[in-house]
């Protein structure tokens, strides 16, 4: 950065003027004297300084022109670079091109070389096939001789090659017949072996038809078994539902009496239906059990009253009761036995009396 010239040469005559004159006393000059020794100073410096700026411009001056100089040589360098670096890329242009001419004649000349290979190649199989088509033509020349004598014994043909085409056609037509016939055994072989295979097959269906026939017999004899001794169950069980309805009729009969006589006995008709057997037993039941609590009561009313004459009898008789295998229940001879209840003969027998 530039340092302004006035802060300079202010600088500079502060500093000419901070000096002080070696030798001499300020302090006792006149203040003339001491004006005049300023003024002298103050010229001295002005004319170091003239010295001094006349000597910078110089030095400006050649600073300037030298720095005219250097952009002169900067400009002509420049100019040097651009017209080198023009140089180099018309020359690596050039290089390029000839290059690219180098290679493309390379190819042209790989390409001309393998097509002369090419045409040399050709014209070598050209030269062989002309020798071949000689010799054949000179092999074949006595056949020519030949069907010209068939020609002249054959009069329905003209020219030789209506004669080839009729042989051609014969020929052909002698191999497609052989073809057929091929085709032919070949198809009567074919259907041989499949006649063969339906025989086997057959005399293996027959076979296991056979098998199969025995093993259906022998479901069938099993089965006929399980049938006879399903039936023997089935008559056994209905042997055994037969009785069991028999019973069942018969209990229901005899419940049916009990509850008629228990009607009879309370003087009642019979509130339930014929066919409600629990409700007629719970009836009964209920009959048993009020008349056994009233005879209850009544014995120790009974007892109660004549205790002396009670223990006067000695040991009291057992109380005999009556167990019935319809009702299942102990009832004593004061309800009514077997004898009182006027059953059928086949429930009567079932009662049982014994001591309780």
């Amino acid at each position: 950065m530039a340092v302004p010239w006035e802060e300079y040469f202010r600088l500079a005559l502060q500093e000419k003027i901070s000096l002080k004159i070696p030798g001499q006393n300020v302090e006792h000059l006149p203040p003339v004297l001491h004006l005049l020794e300023k003024r002298r100073e103050l010229v001295d410096v002005d004319r170091s300084l003239q010295a001094q700026k006349e000597v910078f411009q110089t030095r400006m001056a050649v600073l300037k022109q030298r720095w005219e100089q250097v952009k002169q040589k900067e400009r002509e360098l420049k100019g040097s670079f651009v017209h080198f670096d023009k140089f180099l890329q018309d020359t690596e242009a050039r290089r390029s091109r000839a290059l690219q001419r180098a290679a493309e004649e390379r190819r042209r000349a790989s390409r001309q070389e393998a097509e002369a290979l090419r045409l040399r190649a050709q014209l070598e199989k050209l030269r062989r096939e002309r020798e071949e088509l000689q010799h054949r033509l000179q092999r074949l020349e006595p056949c020519a001789r030949l069907l010209g004598q068939v020609l002249e014994l054959l009069p329905e043909f003209q020219r030789v090659p209506e004669l080839v085409a009729r042989f051609e056609g014969l020929a052909d037509m002698q191999v497609a017949l052989r073809l057929t016939e091929r085709q032919r055994l070949e198809e009567l072989e074919e259907a041989r072996g499949r006649l063969q295979q339906l025989r086997d097959a057959w005399q293996d269906e027959v076979l296991r038809q056979s098998q199969q026939r025995v093993q259906l017999l022998e479901h069938l004899e099993a089965a006929r078994e399980r049938t006879l001794c399903w039936e023997s169950k089935w008559i056994q069980i209905q042997n055994t539902a037969a009785a069991k309805t028999l019973l069942l009729g018969r209990t229901r009969m005899a419940a049916l009496n009990l509850f008629q006589l228990v009607c009879q006995h309370k003087r009642q008709p019979p509130a339930l239906d014929i066919e409600d057997t629990e409700g007629q037993l719970e009836q009964v039941k209920l009959f048993i059990l009020d008349r056994s609590s009233m005879l209850t009561s009544f014995r120790r009313a009974q007892a109660s009253l004549d205790p002396g004459e009670q223990g006067g009898r000695g040991t009291p008789e057992k109380e005999v009761y009556i167990s019935c295998r319809v009702c299942a229940k102990w009832c004593p001879p004061e309800m009514g036995g077997p004898c009182s209840l006027r059953l059928p003969c086949g429930v009567q027998e079932g009662h049982i009396a014994s001591a309780k």
